[in-house]
């Protein structure tokens, strides 16, 4: 039997819904009213259980046709330049929601130690792929961990990226948990090369690096208020599994601040090690540095933003494949608001302005329409 409401009708009323940041199903089953909809959509709006039940059996593999032919586009405008001379690839895992009472057949299931007693507790993670770009980061894919898996082993969504973006980066940088070696061979063996966060899991690795930095003299690098001592050393044999030679690039950076209460000038001290397939040839030590910090644009610029200004972590509906459904589409409707708003806007017009800002015009024009169509014995 054919269904009464088009699968596009549903899917682009959550994309007006994720634009305008109305925030769940049931604040935009209250705009139905709104005249908008039968002018846009040449229907009325559908009920919030109608497009929670559609997201729930949406095609997934067409949200990510759309979502790479954004990309595409704005690759053929030449809006994606480069980040320190690469498109970078980033990967990092999010949780996106917990529960002890709800669960569906793709939650994660851990156990919880309470005073009272332990509880298990139901919860859903994700792996999102992210490029590197400026004035903004595209959005590529996101994929569900399912249960035994964490986020290496979810390697469909490494394998997805590599097939549908083949030529869209020619490097990943990722965490210390991705710091193994079957990872690796996956993106040298399609020409990519990797800089990752190196921590004690690879001991080996490390302990060698250790004791080889104090031997080398170390680059010292000034970058605002912060300095950079730093080591850059190649040929590292260690990793036996990986089956060639790798590079580690160590930075002790110490930052210079003043505290807010007391005025009180100090320092802050930190270091950071990094292995790379990277050769010296390929990239500077200054731009694997650089490139290193960079991974946390997936935090501050992805994940965070979403979550606190997209109510990314809203479960709109407890089912596996709504939940990716919702995750994709967001991620698509970010990346077309920040082309807009980044490639149409002129930087006067959009300065002293947040991007809620611009959001709030999107929801004010489509009340605008509405107030258009009332009679005029009906206006105030």
């Amino acid at each position: 039997m054919r269904p009464q409401i088009p699968a596009a009708t549903i899917f682009f009323s959550v994309v007006v819904m994720m634009a305008t940041r109305l925030g769940s199903l049931n604040a935009l089953e209250q705009e139905k009213g709104n005249l908008f909809w039968r002018k846009w959509l040449k229907r009325p709006l559908p009920s919030a259980d109608t497009m929670g039940r559609g997201f729930s059996r949406m095609d997934l593999e067409a949200i990510r046709s759309s979502l790479r032919h954004v990309y595409l586009r704005l690759k053929r405008n030449k809006a994606i330049p480069k980040t320190s001379g690469f498109h970078a690839l980033v990967l990092d895992g999010h949780e996106s929601s917990a529960s002890y009472l709800r669960c569906c057949p793709g939650c994660l299931q851990r156990t919880v130690h309470t005073q009272g007693a332990d509880r298990t507790q139901y919860y859903h993670r994700n792996v999102v792929a992210m490029l590197l770009g400026e004035p903004f980061p595209i959005l590529l894919d996101v994929e569900e961990l399912r249960p035994g898996e964490d986020e290496v082993a979810a390697t469909r969504l490494s394998r997805r990226v590599l097939k549908r973006y083949p030529r869209a980066f020619k490097l990943a940088v990722v965490d210390g948990l991705y710091l193994r070696a079957n990872f690796f061979q996956l993106f040298l063996e399609h020409g990519k090369d990797i800089i990752a966060v190196l921590k004690d899991e690879n001991r080996d690795l490390l302990e060698d690096a250790r004791a080889l930095f104090p031997l080398e003299n170390a680059s010292v690098e000034d970058d605002g208020k912060t300095r950079r001592q730093v080591w850059d050393i190649e040929g590292f044999e260690s990793w036996e599994s990986l089956g060639r030679e790798i590079r580690v690039v160590r930075s002790v950076e110490t930052r210079s601040f003043r505290r807010q209460l007391t005025g009180q000038a100090e320092q802050q001290t930190s270091e950071w090690i990094w292995a790379t397939t990277l050769s010296r040839e390929k990239a500077s030590t200054s731009a694997v540095v650089r490139l290193g910090h960079l991974r946390w644009r997936i935090e501050n610029r992805a994940l965070n933003e979403m979550v606190i200004s997209w109510s990314a972590d809203h479960v709109y509906r407890h089912h596996p494949t709504a939940i990716t459904a919702f995750w994709l589409t967001l991620m698509l409707v970010l990346n077309l608001f920040r082309a807009f708003l980044f490639l149409n806007i002129k930087p006067c017009r959009r300065a002293g302005h947040s991007q809620l800002y611009f959001a709030r015009l999107l929801f004010s024009d489509l009340c605008r329409e509405n107030s258009s169509n009332i009679p005029a014995e009906l206006s105030p």
